[in-house]
């Protein structure tokens, strides 16, 4: 089923605050302190205080549950709360939810948040080693007992097809990582801030699973962001300009599963970023010429290019060469790979700041900001706008 009928959430909620904390790989502190430190300092950003805020939104895979949260927080009440499977894939998708709630009255102020010890505790980049059986790591036993045990195995398989279907070398991918690195030199917040790095660089980079060099795989950040959302007509009486919630999509393909998608007829893109295109096009109204900043989720490098194609910024197979020629501004706070690895809330904040005039790396006067969340699992997508 393919939808062909915008959606009536766009232009009705607002990110208005964003508040982190620092991103290190040892943080010394509990990921509930990191929450909750994130969280306070996006209350005060969007100038407002914990009593404020009625609703809550997280991802599968934080072990900061909502209400703990509420109570460290100094939070009372909620009316809403909800947390999004899939990873990185539900970054976009919290922004969603927090929108839906202000938009049908079951919340007047949301706030999203994600925290994680992701250096210093349980790295999700080791993989699955143990698992229970069940009917979600099913798919997993086809290819476990083959040596694809990590993130970045099953994104290899992936990228070897993408490069052996447009004859390109495993250099292709070295764009992104010099383009992130880039826009992470000169942030201060960034973990590689000072460190940017050249396609030689890239190449001498050791492999992790062919044809994936170190330099293309994200880092492992501990951390903490939040974001608040609440309604465009209340978001005009605070501090900051708006970052209106334009359009919200989330996707599933056909044939999805989680970063191992193997038996699709087609492996060289990203059916389940297509879904996610489709609508936050047809909902906006926008085309990839109107996108005037892209932070685009960037786990693997290959998946930034096949997001770039399946949003039809460049055709098929052209996306590293779109990417070498700078004409989109992309992940200007330096991506996962060079800020933080925060399963992507990161990015969404870095596109409140270019909306507000604030990044970094500023783009000059954008109107519109594409944001996706992680891919190879289902996922999720926003475009934030100014505010009318």
């Amino acid at each position: 089923m393919t939808r062909h009928r915008p959606d009536t959430l766009g232009g009705r909620a607002a990110v208005v605050g964003i508040g982190a904390t620092e991103f290190s790989k040892d943080s010394g502190r509990s990921e509930l302190t990191l929450a909750v430190e994130a969280v306070q300092a996006a209350l005060a950003d969007a100038g407002l205080t914990p009593a404020d805020v009625d609703g809550l939104v997280t991802f599968t895979m934080d072990t900061n549950p909502e209400i703990t949260v509420a109570q460290a927080a100094g939070i009372g009440e909620l009316t809403f709360f909800s947390r999004v499977h899939y990873g990185g894939g539900a970054a976009c998708a919290t922004v969603q939810q927090a929108a839906l709630a202000v938009a049908t009255g079951l919340a007047d102020v949301v706030v999203c948040y994600r925290a994680f010890n992701e250096r210093s505790g349980r790295r999700f980049g080791a993989g699955v080693q143990r698992r229970e059986p069940s009917a979600e790591g099913a798919a997993l036993g086809w290819n476990l007992p083959f040596g694809l045990l990590t993130p970045a195995s099953w994104v290899a398989m992936a990228a070897q097809r993408y490069l052996h279907a447009y004859g390109l070398t495993p250099n292709a991918f070295g764009q992104v990582a010099v383009t992130d690195r880039r826009h992470a030199a000169t942030n201060p917040a960034a973990y590689f801030h000072g460190k940017p790095i050249t396609l030689a660089d890239h190449a001498a980079s050791r492999w992790i699973v062919e044809p994936l060099r170190l330099l293309d795989c994200c880092q492992e950040t501990d951390g903490a962001q939040a974001l608040v959302v609440t309604s465009v007509e209340r978001a005009r009486e605070l501090p900051h300009p708006p970052a209106v919630i334009t359009a919200a999509a989330q996707g599933a393909g056909r044939g999805q599963e989680q970063m191992t998608s193997f038996y699709r007829d087609d492996l060289t893109g990203l059916p389940e970023m297509q879904v996610v295109a489709d609508q936050l096009w047809r909902t906006s109204g926008l085309t990839p010429t109107d996108i005037d900043v892209a932070i685009l989720y960037d786990h693997f490098t290959p998946f930034v290019l096949m997001q770039l194609e399946e949003f039809g910024f460049c055709g098929r197979g052209e996306a590293a060469d779109f990417v070498a020629a700078d004409g989109l501004p992309l992940n200007t706070h330096g991506g996962q790979l060079g800020e933080a690895y925060l399963h992507g809330m990161n990015g969404i904040a870095e596109a409140v700041r270019q909306l507000r005039g604030t990044s970094p790396n500023q783009a000059p006067d954008p109107a519109h900001v594409l944001v996706t969340a992680g891919t190879g699992v289902p996922t999720s997508g926003l475009v934030l706008g100014r505010a009318g």
